[in-house]
Parts: C-alpha cells; sequence; structure tokens
C-alpha cells in the first residue's frame, strides 16, 4: 500500500518540501533530537485541545479512545447516525488520509475542523489584514477534500477554534481579494500535488536554508549537505525558490563567486525568473565575500544619533499563553561599555496584571531615560508595543507609541542599518549569527528565542529561581548583543 498523503504532511510541506522527503525516506538515525521548545508546542497543543473538548457545552461523540481502522469505521458509523459534533475523528479517501479534530454536521454534510493553541489567522498589526495561514489551510484542505470525495461534504470550507476563542472559517472557493482571484483551494492542490511527486519519488527535493530550520530534526544532517554543496541558499536574502531558478547555471557560491553578472544580464531584466539585475549584482557580491571569507562593510555611510545615554532594547514573548514576560534593557553612558548596566521588568505570572506591570515599567523606565538613543533588533518590538498598547491603553497614547518608534533617536538596527547600508560574510544576518561573527558569545550553551519561551513555562511551572535567572541571563546577553553590534558597524569600512 502507498504512503497515504497527510494532513501534517501538507502542513511540513509548505514550510519546507525537503522535510517531508527526509522524514519518508531518509536513515532516521541521523534526526536530531526533538527540541524542548517544539515538545514545548507539542504539549501545549495537546493540553488546550482537552481542555476545549473539556469546556464544551455542545453534544459530541468522542472517538478518541479508538486508532487506525476502527476510528475510520466508527468515524463513518458516527457520520451514517448524523451525530451534530464528532471529536477525534479518523477519515480516508484514495491516497488522502486525515484526523479532523472535529467535523462538525451542517445542511446534511459535514465541515472539518481542527483546535489549534495559536490565532486562527496572521497579521493583523502594522495595518496588514489578517490572512488565512497556509499551514493550516492545507491540513483542512486535506480533510475537505476527503469528505467531498466520501460524498459527505457540507461546502467547501472549514473552520479553525483558536487560542483566543474564536472559530475562524477557511472559505476554500473565495478569491483572496479583488485584485488576486487565488483561492485557498488552489494553494491545496498545488501542495497536494507536489507531495504526491515527492511520495512517488518523480520530484526530487532539496535542503535549503531559512530561519524555520534550526528548529527542525533534519537540522544538523541537512546543514551538512548544504555546507559540502556550497548552496545558494547559505547566502542571505537568497532562498530556495530563486536557488531553484539558477542552480542550472549557477550550482554553488564560488560559482557566483567567479561570474560576472552582466553576462546573464538582457536589458532591464536577467536570465532568471524573478531576480533582477540589482538583486543578481547583490548576490554575487555577497557570494564574493562568503566566498573569500573577506570583511563586512558598509555600502554606504551611515550616521546614529549623538547621545550620552544608550539603551540596548529586547523583549521576551510567549506565543503560546499570549503574553510578553519580560522587558530587557542595557543602558550605556558616554560610549563607555563599563558603565552598563541591565534593567529587566518581568512578568512573574502569566496574566494580564503581571504583563501590564511590566509594560508599565519598562515604558515608565524609557520615558524617565529621555533624552536617549534607543536601538533594538527588527519590528518585533515595536509591533508588540502597539499590541501592548491595545491591551492596556492606560499607560500610554497611541501618540506616545508612535513618537517614540519613528523618533530619530529610536534605531531598528536591523531594518535600519544591516538591511540597507552592511554586508556580512555570514549565512544570515540574525542577532545571533552577527554578534557571534564580532566575537559575543551567550553565557548559556543553548541559547533562542525559542528556549526562553520553555524556560518561562518552567519558571510558571516550578518556580525554580534558577531558570528564572537563565530567562534573564539571556536577555540580558541579547542587549547586550546589540550593543556589540552597533559599536561593530561604527567600526565597519566603507
Amino acid at each position: 500500500m502507498s504512503t497515504p498523503i497527510t494532513a501534517a504532511m501538507l502542513y511540513d510541506l509548505v514550510q519546507c518540501p525537503h522535510r517531508v522527503t527526509m522524514d519518508l525516506f531518509a536513515d532516521q538515525a541521523f534526526k536530531d533530537n526533538v527540541s524542548p521548545f517544539v515538545q514545548l508546542l507539542w504539549e501545549k497543543g495537546s493540553l488546550y485541545e482537552k481542555e476545549v473538548i473539556s469546556t464544551l457545552s455542545l453534544p459530541f461523540i468522542d472517538l478518541s479512545r479508538y486508532a487506525g481502522d476502527e476510528k475510520e469505521q466508527q468515524t463513518l458509523a458516527a457520520m451514517d447516525r448524523a451525530e451534530p459534533l464528532i471529536y477525534s475523528a479518523r477519515i480516508r479517501a484514495g491516497d488522502l488520509l486525515g484526523d479532523p479534530d472535529l467535523l462538525r454536521l451542517e445542511n446534511g454534510g459535514y465541515v472539518a475542523g481542527d483546535i489549534k493553541s495559536g490565532a486562527g489567522e496572521e497579521g493583523g498589526s502594522d495595518d496588514e489584514e489578517r490572512k488565512p495561514k497556509i499551514h493550516y489551510a492545507v491540513q483542512l484542505g486535506v480533510y475537505t477534500d476527503i469528505l467531498q470525495q466520501l460524498g459527505r461534504s457540507a461546502g467547501p470550507r472549514a473552520f479553525v477554534w483558536d487560542i483566543h476563542g474564536e472559530e475562524v472559517t477557511y472559505k476554500f472557493d473565495e478569491p483572496y481579494g479583488v485584485r488576486n482571484p487565488h483561492t485557498l483551494w488552489q494553494d491545496y492542490q498545488k501542495a497536494l500535488a507536489e507531495a504526491r511527486k515527492i511520495v512517488d519519488k518523480s520530484q526530487l527535493s532539496s535542503p535549503a536554508y531559512s530561519g524555520i530550520c534550526k528548529n527542525c530534526v533534519w537540522y544538523t544532517a541537512c546543514m551538512k549537505q548544504l555546507s559540502d554543496c556550497d548552496d545558494l541558499t547559505l547566502i542571505p536574502g537568497l532562498g530556495r525558490s530563486k536557488r531553484d531558478v539558477m542552480i542550472n547555471q549557477i550550482p554553488a557560491i564560488a560559482d557566483l563567486a567567479a561570474v560576472n553578472p552582466a553576462e546573464f544580464i538582457k536589458g532591464k531584466k536577467t536570465v532568471f525568473s524573478g531576480i533582477g539585475p540589482d538583486t543578481l549584482k547583490k548576490f554575487a557580491a555577497r557570494a564574493q565575500l562568503i566566498a573569500t571569507k573577506g570583511t563586512a562593510y558598509l555600502r554606504a555611510p551611515v550616521m546614529f544619533p549623538i547621545s550620552a545615554k544608550e539603551l540596548f532594547f529586547d523583549i521576551e514573548v510567549d506565543p503560546m499563553r499570549d503574553v510578553c514576560y519580560l522587558h530587557g534593557f542595557i543602558e550605556r553612558t558616554h560610549r563607555d561599555s563599563g558603565t552598563e548596566q541591565f534593567v529587566g521588568f518581568f512578568a512573574d505570572d502569566p496574566t494580564s496584571e503581571a504583563e501590564e506591570k511590566a509594560f508599565r515599567a519598562a515604558w515608565n523606565y524609557m520615558t524617565a531615560a529621555q533624552p536617549t538613543a534607543i536601538y533594538y533588533y527588527s519590528k518585533y518590538e515595536r509591533t508588540l508595543y502597539r499590541k501592548l498598547h491595545k491591551k492596556y491603553p492606560d499607560v500610554c497614547s497611541d501618540e506616545d507609541i508612535e513618537a517614540l518608534f519613528s523618533s530619530p533617536r529610536t534605531i531598528d538596527l536591523y531594518f535600519d542599518i544591516v538591511l540597507k547600508a552592511t554586508e556580512w560574510p555570514t549565512r544570515d544576518y540574525s542577532l545571533k549569527t552577527l554578534a557571534k561573527h564580532l566575537g559575543f558569545a551567550w553565557r548559556d550553551t543553548h541559547p533562542s528565542g525559542a528556549a526562553s519561551i520553555e524556560w518561562f513555562d518552567r519558571w510558571v511551572t516550578t518556580r525554580d529561581a534558577e531558570v528564572r535567572q537563565r530567562i534573564l541571563d539571556y536577555n540580558e546577553d541579547d542587549c547586550r548583543a546589540t550593543r556589540v553590534l552597533l559599536d561593530g558597524i561604527r567600526d565597519l569600512p566603507h
């Protein structure tokens, strides 16, 4: 019997097609251990699902005690009886196999749903509209497709019950917008076709370096392969899709470093679809820098605010609990690192009261520190502070938030400086990569935002003071790394 296409398979595929290949065909001995953070995600997802089901006031039939073929038979029997709500179902049609959390009877047919310990949509901040999550959509697409093939579907739609207690409907036949006639069903069909090709080995996939790699169980194995073949995705900004259109003519970083980009430029375009002349020149320059292990440099002069006092700012957020649990600052005067001191505002409990208290204290601290230059890394701090203001409008006003982050004295080192004006001989431009390149070392052996979230969960559960201090030390190191990066940029040649 051939390998079935599952919802979990499509979930992985839209994030990384090679993950599916590795899961199906690679030697399982080369897997990394599952990270504590990923284990926490699984546990929280399972606990949240059980919590939602335990509080349901609607009548439902629970099939969670069954497994395999027996669960599938019980699901079909429940649908035959027209059960209004079925929990922990299993359905199959052709090469598709699905385990929807819920099947709900509507107008004589069934609609599938999943219980998610995350938001049902993405976006919705910085004037961005909320939209369906494609990795949720393809999972729901499997269930909807099976129901249609079984003749038991109530229509081309599905739903998510999310962490906020909202029901988010996924309508597969509606276009994304007036200017974008594309539908979720087309996205699902594309993912399904690709999965089938991977399963029958008619399509070969290869690894590609990206931000999601570090929490994957195949990280070590894939990184070795990428390094061994000098893969183009080890160039910052050159992802899988760009690599795939270039690879037949320029297969590796060393090859790109050696070419004359003009040979591939035809008028205002290049021979590579989706890659313009300026982008190709940029990638070629980065390839040369990496291949020669060259020195980082400025592409354009940069000006930083003159300030006797500087704050280096970093926050920690638990997305599962939707709580910002730490606002950290390194404060420095007169650019003398001997004056540095760390100030942290910690929410000891994952409650609104504790979150608001920490936010208020951090806001008052920044306000009292004025005039000062403030440095942070990426737009996340600004986005999160806008969100916190909406939750706790008594702390500060809209105008206060916008004035702080639009001030020329508040600098996003990543978007304002690193991306716009610098080049580095590194495989990405994350804070950890660049600070380590400059010689900085975190005290923790496995420092990451994901790890901090897992530590916070342990703190909430155990009240272990050492765990709390580990969180603070990690955040302090992130803040200090931001300072190290600023000083490093100031010293770069132009």
